[in-house]
């Protein structure tokens, strides 16, 4: 049985929890009122991914990178303090299911660090997992925390099981392998990459883990970032510039794209996906299936989460 999958890639308002939630419970009503069952969201949509690391020179201007992080964390997400109440409101009263972006405050323990963290909610409003982006890439290790395995699984909803991976977490071998092992139905591949190599690495994971991909990143102009934004001039001089395109696209078991790419377009791109596709796909390559050879080769995960302290008494 077919389902219709929302996939969200107008901006944030950059450094705004609040603006950008509400355009994330606005866009989860408008999926829902179009039918889609999914709605998936890019990676760090709240408060927006922090795309000014990729041009602020490592270790150059620490006075304005150390401002636009101060302002970063303070509109991070706290989800044991209910920062996500609303987008939990907004899927539970559309029955909807929402796969959402997010830096996230570690409030537990050192109430600073960031980790680049996307959230899966069912369509009653509760958390199905939350998945930290195990190894953030090149500059981002500036911005984030590495997350643990505790997210790295596969749950059940109501279009399917369903898996997800960060940006170039979709590169790692053995992070895909061992959601493949779960039974997979659906990866959400929430991104910050687009372009032919992106969108050709989509495809080929379709295929090899016999599964639907559902991936998107930010489609986003210099236009887009406020004009209080720290350093705004300086980085993102030419108004006009596309600083991402964001290519959503909902890609099909072993038979390339079923929706997409959406290339410099602040929308909503929709498609329909039927998780018997991914199953029938599986019949003559089944990865972790019978096309493995556990004699040869053996994936051990380690999922207990890892917290940076414990404490007795």
């Amino acid at each position: 049985m077919a389902s219709k999958v929302a996939v969200f890639q107008r901006p944030p308002k950059f450094l705004d929890l609040q603006e950008s939630r509400d355009r994330v419970v606005q866009g989860v009503g408008e999926a829902a009122e179009a039918g889609a069952q999914l709605v998936l969201f890019p990676e760090a949509y709240l408060p927006g991914y922090p795309t000014w690391i990729w041009r602020l020179r490592p270790g150059g201007d620490m006075g304005l990178s150390g401002e636009i992080h101060a302002r970063l964390r303070k509109n991070a997400v706290d989800i044991s303090g209910g920062d996500l109440v609303p987008v939990r409101e907004a899927a539970a009263s559309h029955g909807i299911t929402v796969c959402c972006g997010m830096h996230e405050i570690d409030a537990e323990f050192s109430g600073t660090t960031l980790f680049n963290t996307v959230v899966l909610i069912g369509p009653d409003g509760a958390i199905l997992n939350r998945h930290r982006k195990l190894l953030p890439t090149n500059p981002e290790r500036m911005v984030w925390g590495r997350g643990d395995a505790s997210g790295l699984r596969v749950v059940d909803t109501p279009v399917g099981r369903v898996g997800m991976l960060i940006c170039w977490e979709n590169y790692m071998p053995l992070a895909r392998y061992a959601l493949y092992a779960q039974n997979m139905d659906i990866l959400l591949a929430p991104t910050w990459d687009t372009g032919e190599r992106w969108l050709a690495s989509m495809r080929h994971i379709a295929a090899e883990g016999g599964c639907w991909v559902v991936s998107t990143a930010t489609a986003l102009q210099a236009n887009d970032i406020p004009a209080d934004f720290p350093g705004r001039e300086q980085m993102f001089p030419d108004e006009q510039e596309w600083i991402n395109p964001g290519d959503a696209v909902i890609v099909k078991p072993f038979a390339g794209p079923a929706a997409g790419p959406l290339s410099r377009e602040k929308s909503i791109l929709f498609g329909e996906i039927d998780i018997e596709d991914a199953r029938r796909a599986r019949r003559s390559l089944d990865i972790a299936g019978h096309y493995s050879r556990p004699d040869i080769f053996q994936l051990e995960v380690n999922r207990e989460p890892m917290p940076t302290a414990r404490f007795r008494g």
